[in-house]
């Protein structure tokens, strides 16, 4: 009756070692891979259109600006009553009223070039708005990778801790039989209670981390996860932190939105000093006038020309001058915080991928000695050398190394994405994504010369926003 018990610790040992190996080798036959999260991220994502949109105001500024180089046409309909003058002898004159029909152009001819410095101050805007919306892709794509592989990683350590439960089940049956039959002490039985009970208490909290995962993978992918699989082609990781430090300063584009928006403050500056000088406008108005109380008409037409020079406007002039000089040297500091900020997510970045692959070699050999120590606990078990505790804690062990293992894995994946990205690479075309790329400068060329309602150019406008669904 003694070896009964004794092969059952046998049996659950093993047990555990088969089931271990089968988790972490589970992978091959799963259908969906990290390339197609993130093309649902990028396919779904609500800040991505919010920005997109953004971008496409930003378009719209530059027609804005556009529009204030060109004349200024009206159509007036106007009626106005005349009341006799009063005197105290009496009245002089009559009443009258007229209605006039006119068409009024305006056209300010010269302004030393502040108009088409707002321009360019604009378009550089819009440059530095499509690098913003780089950076959000950015994030975009990293959020899903994240959440790619934290759903793996869940899911393993769940699969993990459901063996664990069923070895330790086999581990408390195991001790009972040898409490029944005399070779273990009840404190042997408690412990192996002590073990399981903690064993399904683990088991919850994993149960909830996954599904803790699933939710934030629906939000940053679109959809509920699938059958996915572990990359085992990760991006090239560059041959050293100062090349890629050299490609970040070059590509990301946080540094490039920064740099155009420090160009757009200095083109701000040097409007407002062009304001001070002076301004030339052109008039012309052409009208019908309909006299109802004579029953006459006839026309009025008029050009002028006049010039404008600011002289004394309360110092709000100069202040507008200032406040751009202000302006320039906050883009100044933020692009120099940037540039810092970037180089440094580099070094974080790089530093972490170096130390998951490092762990990742170290937690497979835990896994490798924990094995071994496991088969020989558990052989010196069946003899007698070892005891319930011993068994448990060896197990323990195995357990913590298989972890450790899949934990050091999903690590490494993230990290090599961050690495992307922190050098500015992350984006959907660069990586080859099958999906449909957005061109920003479809809607900018349509929109950036101010197209009139009537032009080909204002239809194609239509046609473009009715294909992003927002007509």
């Amino acid at each position: 009756m003694s070896r009964t018990p004794k092969f059952r610790v046998g049996k659950a040992a093993a047990l555990a070692i088969s089931i271990s190996s089968a988790v972490l080798a589970v992978g091959s036959a799963r259908a969906e891979n990290i390339a197609d999260a993130m093309i649902g991220a990028y396919n779904t994502s609500g800040l991505l259109e919010q920005n997109r949109a953004l971008l496409r105001a930003a378009d719209e500024d530059v027609a804005a600006a556009v529009s204030t180089l060109r004349p200024v046409l009206d159509f007036v309909l106007a009626t106005s009553v005349r009341e006799p003058r009063q005197w105290s002898g009496g009245t002089l004159g009559a009443s009258s009223s007229q209605l006039t029909a006119a068409f009024e152009a305006s056209w300010r001819l010269l302004d030393n070039g502040v108009r088409r410095l707002t321009v360019a101050a604009a378009k550089e805007v819009v440059l530095a708005t499509r690098q913003t919306l780089v950076s959000i892709e950015q994030r975009i794509l990293l959020r899903a990778v994240t959440a790619f592989m934290d759903v793996i990683l869940q899911t393993e350590n769940v699969s993990l801790r459901q063996n664990n439960v069923r070895v330790l089940g086999e581990e408390l049956r195991a001790a009972q039989d040898r409490f029944d039959v005399g070779e273990v002490t009840r404190t042997d039985v408690a412990l192996a209670e002590s073990r399981l009970a903690a064993a399904r208490s683990n088991l919850a909290t994993a149960q909830g981390l996954l599904v803790n995962a699933k939710a934030e993978y629906v939000n940053a992918v679109g959809r509920q996860p699938g059958q996915l699989v572990t990359p085992t082609n990760l991006p090239k990781r560059p041959q050293s932190v100062e090349a890629a430090q050299a490609v970040s300063v070059r590509y990301h584009p946080d540094i490039l939105a920064s740099q155009r928006q420090v160009a757009a403050q200095e083109i701000l500056v040097q409007s407002a000093t062009k304001a001070l000088g002076p301004t030339v406008d052109g008039t012309m108005a052409v009208g019908l006038i309909e006299d109802w109380d004579s029953s006459g008409d006839g026309y009025d037409a008029s050009v002028g020309l006049s010039l404008r020079q600011p002289i004394y406007r309360g110092g709000a002039l100069q202040s507008d001058i200032r406040a751009a000089m202000a302006d320039r040297d906050a883009a100044r500091g933020s692009l120099l915080s940037v540039q810092r900020d970037t180089v440094q997510g580099v070094n974080d970045a790089f530093v972490r991928l170096e130390v998951s692959r490092a762990s990742l070699v170290a937690t497979a050999e835990r896994v490798r000695a924990a094995r071994v120590a496991f088969d020989g606990i558990r052989e010196e078990a069946t003899l007698g050398a070892r005891t319930t505790l011993d068994v448990l804690s060896a197990e323990q062990e195995l357990l913590d190394a298989l972890t450790a293992q899949i934990s050091a894995r999903a690590e490494e994946v993230i990290a090599s994405y961050q690495l992307l990205a922190s050098q500015g690479l992350l984006t959907a075309e660069r990586l080859g994504l099958a999906v449909q790329i957005y061109d920003p400068t479809i809607y900018y060329n349509l929109a950036k010369d101010a197209p009139a309602r009537i032009s080909k150019q204002s239809k194609d406008l239509n046609r473009v926003l009715e294909a992003l669904g927002k007509r």
